[in-house]
C-alpha cells in the first residue's frame, strides 16, 4: 500500500472542504484491502476515510479491474442508506474524475470487524441472523428495479471482478469440472433481479451498536442475489479451517444467516433460490482456495486437499439444500480430525 496519499487526492479533498486549503494533512494508510488504497485522514471536524480504487489488485495472480467501480460503490452506499441507514457509513464526498471518495470513519472500538470477532471466538448467531435479515431487506427493496442498474457496474465489470477470478480461473485449474463451473458463472451473470453488493464477507462487515454495517461495495451490480448469499455462507464454512475450535459456533451462524435470509426472500420462490445457492456454494469453496484471490488462512496442503475433496463431488452433483452442505461439511471435518 502507498504510504503517502497522492497530491491529486489531496487537491480533491481540499476542493471538497474536508481538509484545510493549505499545509500538510494528517493521514495514515489503512491495511487489509487488495483492491484499493485506503487512508484515514484527520479532518477539520472529525477523522474520515478516503478510498481510491486500484487498476491492478494486490494479489499474486495478475488481476485487473476498471477503476470506475469506485462510482458503483458510492452509488451502492448511498442507495442502501435510503433503505437501512444504520447499515452503511455516510458518504462525505465523491470525486469520480479523480477516482476517490470520502466516507465516515467508524472507530473499531465501537465497530469491530466481524472477521476479527469470529477469529477470536466471539461468535454470535444472533448477529449472523441480523446480517441475513439486512441482506434480504436490501435485495427485497431493490427487486426488479432495473431502472437503477445503470448506476452500478456492468456485467462485464462484475465478470472481471467476481466471475472470472473465482469461477472461470478455478475452472482452468480443475479442467475436470471446468464446464459446470463456467455454467454456474454464466448463470449468475444472466440473472438481473436485485442490487448485489458482490463482496459480502466478514472482513467487510462491522459489528455495529445497531447491527451490521456493510463496507467495500465496489463490486456492486444489479444482478443475481444468490451471489451475495452464497458468498457469505462460504466464508462461515471456511472459518472452520481457520479456527476449528469454534466450528460448531460457525455452523450455528451459518444456519442462522441462511434461515433469516430465506425468510426475507419475497421476489422469487425461496426454495428455488436456495437450490441455486446450494449449487454455487461448493464452487465458491473451491474458488477461495484455487482462484485468483485465495483466503490467506488456508495454506496447509492438507486443508486445501480437504476442500478439494469435499467440493468437487458437490459441484458435479449439485445439492438443493443448504443444510445438507452444512451437515456434510461438519461430518467431513470430524472424520478428518480437523474439528471436534
Amino acid at each position: 500500500m502507498d504510504m503517502q496519499i497522492d497530491e491529486e487526492t489531496v487537491a480533491g479533498l481540499r476542493q471538497a472542504g474536508l481538509v484545510p486549503a493549505d499545509g500538510t494533512i494528517d493521514c495514515r494508510p489503512l491495511t487489509g484491502g487488495v483492491a484499493s488504497d485506503i487512508w484515514l485522514v484527520q479532518g477539520a471536524k472529525a477523522p474520515f476515510v478516503v478510498k481510491r480504487a486500484l487498476a491492478k489488485l494486490r494479489v499474486t495472480a495478475d488481476w485487473r479491474a476498471p477503476v470506475a467501480r469506485n462510482a458503483s460503490e458510492v452509488a451502492w452506499l448511498r442507495f442502501v442508506a435510503g433503505i437501512l441507514p444504520d447499515c452503511v457509513p455516510a458518504i462525505l464526498a465523491h470525486d469520480p474524475k479523480r477516482g476517490f471518495f470520502a466516507m465516515e470513519f467508524l472507530p473499531p472500538d465501537s465497530y469491530p470487524v466481524w472477521k476479527n470477532e469470529l477469529r477470536s471466538g466471539r461468535v454470535d448467531a444472533d448477529f449472523a441472523c441480523a446480517v441475513g435479515t439486512s441482506l434480504a431487506t436490501i435485495h427485497a427493496s431493490t427487486a426488479r428495479r432495473i431502472d437503477i442498474a445503470p448506476q452500478f457496474n456492468e456485467d462485464s465489470v462484475f465478470r472481471a471482478l467476481r466471475i472470472e477470478p473465482y469461477l472461470e480461473y478455478t475452472a482452468t485449474k480443475h479442467p475436470q469440472i471446468g464446464d459446470p463451473l463456467r455454467v454456474l458463472g454464466a448463470g449468475v451473470l444472466g440473472r438481473h433481479a436485485v442490487l448485489v453488493h458482490g463482496d459480502i464477507s466478514p472482513k467487510n462487515i462491522l459489528v455495529g451498536p445497531k447491527g451490521p454495517v456493510f463496507l467495500d461495495a465496489e463490486c456492486a451490480w444489479f444482478g443475481d442475489p444468490v451471489f451475495d448469499f452464497a458468498f457469505c455462507l462460504n466464508h462461515l464454512l471456511l472459518k472452520c479451517l481457520w479456527a476449528p475450535a469454534y466450528a460448531a459456533a460457525y455452523a450455528a451462524s451459518y444456519d442462522a444467516l441462511a434461515a433469516a435470509y430465506l425468510a426475507g426472500v419475497t421476489w422469487e420462490d425461496a426454495a428455488a433460490l436456495e437450490a441455486r445457492a446450494a449449487a454455487l456454494l461448493p464452487a465458491l469453496l473451491l474458488a477461495r482456495i484455487y482462484g485468483r484471490s485465495p483466503v490467506e488462512y488456508v495454506e496447509d496442503d492438507r486443508l486445501k486437499a480437504f476442500v478439494r475433496a469435499f467440493a468437487i463431488p458437490l459441484i458435479m452433483s449439485p445439492p438443493r439444500d443448504l443444510s445438507m452442505i452444512r451437515n456434510a461439511w461438519m461430518t467431513a471435518l470430524r472424520n478428518d480430525g480437523i474439528a471436534p
